[in-house]
């Protein structure tokens, strides 16, 4: 049975709409800003999380409020039709906010409905290696990690991180136009950390690059791609099928095409893990629950918000995550 037919025909009543916004200081230069979208009805509230990165749009947005609509009796599906055109991370978060609401105007959980049984998430830790190299690698023993490879690594600093045997992805992040050419690894980056981390993920690789796809050749089902990845049709365009996918539900925009590729992926047997965008709110939790469900034992770049703070304070959960789907709706229960 297709998926997303679970949950299509769900009927909700939406009688309000609250824009919240939120941010967290990263750096002098980055402040990351969000809107938690909180639709309400019957006596719920669903919430969802915008996360789109420019912050004058999220100020828009959260000073003048939607243009769109979306007051009245919906089915999921029909709802989800009044968001065409919307931009895919803003229409995310009122989807997500949509199936919250929905089953908890139902008195349902999630995981009920698909029939899915929540597990332990494992997570790892995305983290830049700063000026100190794999110092604060070794002060978070124990944990797993996506490290970014750029230009300033050398065989020293991959060395060290082969003895810590503790990578379980490297994303080169050559599939975004916004990065600084001038971090970006060159082909003998890659030759080094492809070698020494033999196990290791290898993600959004620059294959037009003759030198690099020559290096990767070999390492085809290690090949792993995230920024380019919102449909079924992204995946059918790659230059080869995968073997491995980042999931990041907030690329995808609707619950349609979200779990339409769940469904294609497992039919094809695509291993997945699952990604992040920097969630200050309830879309954090939610991504969470949809590892638990769909790929729980898999180096799911999901991991609670404290762990994007440097120093990392302590007391943090520590992977995996012990299943916590609220008791309805679409909601994790932080720690």
């Amino acid at each position: 049975m297709r998926t997303y037919s679970l949950v299509s025909e769900l009927p909700l009543r939406v009688e309000g709409l609250e824009l919240d916004g939120l941010e967290q200081p990263v750096s002098s230069e980055f402040v990351r800003r969000t809107t938690v979208i909180r639709l309400r009805g019957e006596g719920q509230e669903g919430a969802g999380e915008d996360v789109t990165y420019e912050a004058e749009e999220q100020a828009r947005f959260q000073a003048a409020g939607p243009a769109l609509d979306v007051s009245g009796e919906h089915t999921l599906a029909s709802f989800s039709a009044l968001l065409d055109g919307m931009p895919p991370y803003r229409r995310w978060g009122f989807e997500s906010a949509a199936l919250d609401l929905a089953l908890r105007q139902q008195g349902r959980p999630l995981f009920e409905l698909l029939g899915r049984t929540p597990a332990p998430v494992r997570f790892v830790v995305s983290t830049a290696l700063g000026g100190d190299g794999a110092a604060r690698l070794r002060r978070l023993s124990g944990f797993r990690f996506k490290l970014d490879p750029t230009s300033d690594w050398d065989e020293a600093l991959v060395a060290e991180l082969a003895e810590l045997d503790c990578v379980d992805v490297v994303d080169f992040k050559e599939a975004y136009t916004w990065r600084d050419p001038e971090r970006t690894a060159p082909a003998s980056v890659y030759r080094i950390v492809v070698d020494a981390l033999p196990r290791a993920f290898v993600e959004d690789p620059d294959l037009a690059d003759r030198a690099k796809a020559e290096i990767l050749e070999p390492h085809r089902d290690r090949i792993s791609w995230d920024a380019v990845i919102g449909s079924v049709a992204d995946v059918d365009s790659l230059p080869f099928p995968p073997r491995v996918l980042n999931s990041k539900p907030s690329r995808f925009g609707s619950l349609e095409r979200l779990f339409d590729f769940y469904d294609a992926c497992a039919a094809r047997r695509i291993a997945l893990y699952g990604g992040g965008q920097f969630e200050l709110g309830p879309g954090r939790g939610q991504i969470q629950y949809l590892a638990s469900l769909f790929h729980p034992d898999a180096p799911n770049d999901v991991a609670p918000a404290g762990y994007n703070l440097v120093p990392t304070p302590p007391g943090l959960p520590r992977s995996p995550l012990v299943p916590a789907p609220d008791r309805i709706g679409f909601r994790w229960l932080q720690p």
